[in-house]
């Protein structure tokens, strides 16, 4: 049974179809990538699986059921999202951030399970520092530590990666690996494809709001598909470290 799914989506956004029949699934144990041109729905995609942006059509379903059965407590201690938004109001310490991923716990155990976070995100050395004072790049992983610290079944991360250095963007998918390894379902929106095609075991691919392909990353980013919905020639490549997506303008 899936995780997390949809099936049917349509929904609206300031009166325009962001979404038009969308059916996707994500299953306990899989790294499921989520790619697409700018503007085809990803973000959209991940909203509407938290119930964040509703449907005008269809259904989504957490374990089998309906989501607007779980109320927000229950939807929270299921489901982690890790929004593109990377603002912080405040200039609070960094594991006082993280441990706001950890709401079901308390004082000490908060901070342990947030310092471990940030540690596993190789960010530990940031625990103490408040968070005006960092880079974007280090908001960025201490905001992906806060993510962790639910340690939910169910992963949702749109863009995790954007604005990281390579070592960083490559950690941020090993540590999704990892949780996957260990029986969550992730779901992570991507723009770059090699990171898709390396670390996700199924990619879809979204263009102007629909499911343009979703299957295995040799699949869904075949040629004809990264030719017709990315408007790029493409061919992968056997290299020692595994199979690479070559992609150059037409």
């Amino acid at each position: 049974m899936s995780a997390l799914s949809l099936h049917g989506a349509t929904a609206l956004l300031d009166g325009r179809e962001v979404l038009s029949d969308v059916d996707l699934s994500i299953l306990p144990g899989e790294v499921v990538a989520l790619t697409g041109p700018n503007g085809a729905g990803k973000t959209s995609v991940i909203r509407a699986l938290t119930g964040a942006l509703p449907l005008s059509k269809g259904e989504a379903r957490l374990e089998g059921r309906a989501l607007t059965a779980f109320g927000p407590r229950d939807r929270a201690a299921r489901l982690a999202w890790l929004p593109q938004d990377r603002r912080i109001a405040w200039n609070m310490p960094a594991v006082e951030v993280a441990a706001l991923g950890a709401p079901f716990l308390s004082g000490h155990a908060a901070r342990d399970r947030a310092l471990e976070a940030l540690i596993e995100i190789d960010a530990g050395r940031l625990a103490a520092r408040g968070v005006a004072e960092m880079s974007g790049g280090e908001r960025a992983r201490v905001l992906f530590a806060r993510f962790l610290a639910t340690e939910a079944p169910i992963l949702l991360a749109d863009e995790p990666a954007a604005g990281l250095d390579p070592d960083a963007q490559l950690l941020v998918m090993d540590v999704l690996r990892r949780r996957a390894e260990a029986g969550a379902a992730v779901l992570v929106s991507l723009h770059d494809l090699s990171l898709a095609a390396r670390h996700a075991d199924r990619v879809v691919v979204m263009d102007r709001g629909r499911v343009a392909a979703d299957g295995p990353p040799r699949e869904a980013l075949a040629p004809e598909v990264m030719q017709t919905v990315f408007g790029v020639g493409a061919r992968w490549l056997e290299t020692p470290q595994g199979p690479v997506l070559n992609s150059w303008r037409l």
